[in-house]
C-alpha cells in the first residue's frame, strides 16, 4: 500500500476486487460492522439501527467503509433494494467482504473492494474506488 508523499500525489491503497467498476465519492467510515437488514432504510439509505455510530447518516452516494458485513442474508437484497432505488452507497470498502455483503454488491452492481484497513480511510475524505483494478485512490 502506498503512502501520501505530501506532494499532492494521488495515493494508491491496494485492496482486492469483489466486484467490477469504479466510483468516486465521500466516505462514511464505521468502525462496527454493518448488517444492512434492519440497519439501512432501503427506500431512503438513511442508516437507522439504534446505538450504531452511523445511525441518522445516509449512504446514498457515498463511499461505505466498514470492517465487515454480519447478520441476516437478507441483507443482500436490502443492497439490491437500495440500488433499484437510487440510494444505494456508491461503492463499498472492507477489510473482509463476507458473503451477504458480496452478494448485494453484485446484485446491486455497486463498486466493491477488500482487504483494506478501515482506519486507512477518513471519514468524509473524497476517494475513487477502481473495483476494476481493486484499489482505492485518493
Amino acid at each position: 500500500m502506498s503512502e501520501p508523499d505530501g506532494t499532492g500525489e494521488e495515493s494508491v491503497v491496494e485492496g482486492n476486487s469483489i466486484t467490477e467498476g469504479t466510483a468516486a465519492g465521500e466516505v462514511l467510515r464505521s468502525t462496527e460492522p454493518i448488517s444492512f437488514y434492519g440497519a439501512v432504510e432501503p427506500d431512503t439509505g438513511e442508516f437507522i439501527e439504534e446505538g450504531h455510530q452511523l445511525e441518522g447518516e445516509n449512504v446514498a452516494g457515498k463511499v461505505l467503509v466498514f470492517p465487515r458485513g454480519k447478520g441476516s442474508t437478507v441483507g443482500s437484497y436490502v443492497l439490491y433494494g437500495l440500488a433499484q432505488n437510487g440510494v444505494a452507497p456508491a461503492a463499498i470498502v472492507n477489510e473482509e467482504t463476507e458473503t451477504i455483503v458480496a452478494t448485494g454488491a453484485i446484485l446491486g452492481e455497486i463498486p466493491c473492494v477488500d482487504d483494506v484497513p478501515v482506519e486507512r480511510l477518513e471519514d468524509g475524505e473524497r476517494i475513487t474506488v477502481d473495483a476494476d483494478d481493486g484499489v482505492v485512490r485518493r
